[in-house]
């Protein structure tokens, strides 16, 4: 979901999300989202596994080539 007054997508809208190395170090919500209307910012150790769940929201992150 897409915030009509930006480009910034709803934080917490989804419960998967692919993501890049780009997205290094992972953080949900990630700098895409919008943040004032989410939990606070938390890193999340994607690295090791490849996937990474955040604690607050419970969103899944997998993190592609």
């Amino acid at each position: 979901m897409v915030n009509e007054n930006s480009k910034l997508k709803t934080a917490n809208a989804e419960k998967k999300y692919q993501v890049s190395s780009k997205d290094l170090p992972l953080h949900c919500p990630m700098d895409n989202m919008v943040s004032w209307n989410s939990h606070p910012k938390v890193y999340l150790p994607i690295e090791e596994t490849g996937k990474a769940k955040c604690p607050y929201c419970g969103a899944e992150f997998i993190l592609s080539e």
